[in-house]
């Protein structure tokens, strides 16, 4: 009975598989749980794959790689892994189709789809076909990154611009890509493009000159001269970055790439309808803009600026506009004259003075005509008797 049983302990003994470190197998999952993949292989004992052998990507679970009853290629890490169990690997098979996927994509010079997932010293490390790859921080984007980690557990095309698969090492750059994808962009936008177009566009960069626009790809500049009809110190006076604008397209350059771009010209023009708002005569509340020698220009609007000579500033004699007046004080003024041709108005802070005086004198005091005497009260009251 015991040799029997010996036997067939032997028989079975030869029907299973030998196996050895480095095999490639085929088994067939029996059980998948969070944290590993229990794998039949045809061996006395079952296979496990950690979650460390899954994937390079160690955010994936394993219940989204395979399930119960699929058949699947490991690689034999230890026949043994000391609890009985034999050790396997399912990330080192990918790898090996991985390097031969990843040669014919550095020899076609194709895109290659890729996943970050953890930002290292200089870079950050993202899996592309089962590889981990490396990508400069000078790679990531076609400007400047302040912060890596936004990055981590993104995906996005990359080409490939370094591969030694001796050296187990690839270099991928999202920047070529940018570039290429905005370059196909620019020549879109470039074909379209005319002098006098008004499009929607997003401020990406506020400067001392003016602001970067994005007009869908390609971005233009509006100098600080464009922004706006009235005075401009800063453009971060007027524009935040990430405002949606509208704009026009002033000159455009498709050798050098350069757009022009003006925001005034896509607004209300103030002096096109100034008769229609302002009439010579109407006091109104304006801002002093700029003091000169001669006198002192006073914002009535964004755009439109009105001079209020040095001799319509003070009732008493001045020798500057400064000895009365400060930039961005409000006054109020007269408006004396208007010329739409020219552009110029005229202004005078004494005649508002004089006219608001007028407004505050009472006006139900009585005249000589309309004086009462004692006499009219007597001979009314006389009146009233005799009827």
């Amino acid at each position: 009975m015991n040799n029997e049983m010996e036997n067939l302990m032997e028989e079975i003994e030869k029907s299973m598989v030998q196996l050895h470190r480095g095999d490639i197998v085929t088994g067939k999952v029996i059980n998948v749980t969070d944290n590993e993949i229990i794998v039949n292989v045809g061996y006395k004992a079952d296979g496990i794959i950690p979650r460390t052998e899954i994937s390079n990507d160690t955010s994936i679970n394993p219940r989204e790689i395979v399930q119960k009853d699929d058949e699947i290629k490991v690689y034999v890490v230890k026949v043994d892994d000391g609890e009985g169990n034999v050790l396997l690997s399912k990330k080192k098979v990918d790898a090996e189709k991985g390097w031969q996927d990843l040669e014919k994509i550095n020899e076609t010079e194709s895109l290659l789809e890729a996943k970050v997932t953890d930002m290292v010293k200089g870079g950050v490390v993202a899996v592309a076909r089962g590889i981990r790859c490396f990508i400069p921080a000078s790679q990531l984007s076609n400007r400047y990154v302040d912060d890596l980690s936004t990055f981590v557990g993104k995906t996005f095309n990359t080409r490939i611009i370094e591969f030694d698969p001796k050296r187990n090492k690839v270099v991928l750059s999202r920047k070529k890509v940018l570039q290429e994808e905005q370059k196909e962009k620019k020549n879109e936008i470039f074909a379209d493009l005319q002098k006098g177009q008004q499009l929607k566009g997003e401020v990406k960069q506020i400067t001392n000159f003016g602001a970067f626009i994005d007009i869908g790809g390609v971005d233009g500049l509006a100098h600080i001269s464009e922004l706006s009809w009235g005075r401009v110190n800063h453009p971060s006076e007027v524009l935040e970055t990430g405002d949606i604008v509208k704009v026009e397209v002033l000159d455009f350059d498709k050798s050098s790439g350069k757009i022009s771009l003006s925001i005034k010209n896509t607004q209300s023009q103030p002096w096109k309808n100034i008769e229609e708002n302002y009439k010579i005569g109407d006091v109104i509340i304006g801002r002093v803009v700029k003091l000169v020698d001669f006198g002192a220009f006073v914002e009535i609007e964004p755009g439109l600026d009105g001079l209020v000579h040095i001799s319509q500033i003070s009732d008493k004699h001045i020798t500057k506009p400064s000895e009365e007046l400060t930039v961005d004080q409000k006054v109020n003024v007269k408006i004396l004259d208007i010329n739409k041709e020219e552009k110029r108005l005229s202004l005078s802070i004494i005649a508002a003075k004089e006219k608001q005086n007028e407004k505050e004198e009472p006006t139900n005091y009585r005249t000589d005509e309309d004086a009462v005497t004692i006499g009219d009260v007597i001979n009314t009251s006389n009146e009233n008797k005799e009827s």
